[in-house]
């Protein structure tokens, strides 16, 4: 199963951490739009994420909650048809929560850097360094802390947890 280790945290200053992100890359930023619909599951989260009407991925990944980086599990079946898939995973699971961000995305060396916009919630970056098949898990944890470090993130900005549980809270506080 491919795997690749995570952080998220909350922005002060999106300009600023995309300024840092574009100068350590040489490859323009992607633009997306996303909804990312999230159904119960009994292990780990899954989601159906929404990208155009005609191009989705659902995604299953299982990793702790926790605010250090940490390693996340996953697997992505891409359709064409994300909302006849959604029909289907609705009617027999039942819908659990609906995020929709817009994100920005750099690609560093192994790691995406997201730069999202999360409606209801604010201002956030993930970092996901992709393990190569056989790669240590703590070779991950060494360059995500590196970029933490490059692009201004703190310790006291990580989050443990999912934007699916941020935005829970909020509406079962």
């Amino acid at each position: 199963m491919p795997s690749n280790i995570e952080i998220k945290g909350r922005v002060r200053d999106l300009k600023q951490v995309e300024v840092l992100a574009a100068q350590l890359t040489d490859l323009p930023p992607q633009a997306l739009t996303q909804e990312d619909v999230f159904f119960p599951a009994q292990h780990g989260r899954l989601k159906l994420r929404i990208l155009s009407d005609d191009c989705g991925e659902l995604i299953y990944y299982d990793r702790p909650d926790s605010t250090q980086p940490k390693q996340s599990d996953y697997r992505i079946h891409r359709t064409t048809d994300p909302s006849q898939l959604r029909e289907v995973l609705s009617a027999s699971l039942g819908e659990a929560i609906v995020v929709r961000k817009n994100r920005t995305v750099y690609l560093i060396g192994q790691t995406r850097v997201h730069l999202d916009q999360v409606e209801g919630l604010g201002d956030f970056v993930e970092l996901e360094v992709v393990l190569r098949p056989g790669q240590n898990p703590e070779e991950g944890h060494l360059i995500a802390r590196d970029l933490m470090g490059k692009l201004g993130i703190e310790e006291t900005d990580l989050l443990p947890c999912a934007y699916a549980d941020l935005l829970r809270e909020q509406t079962n506080p």
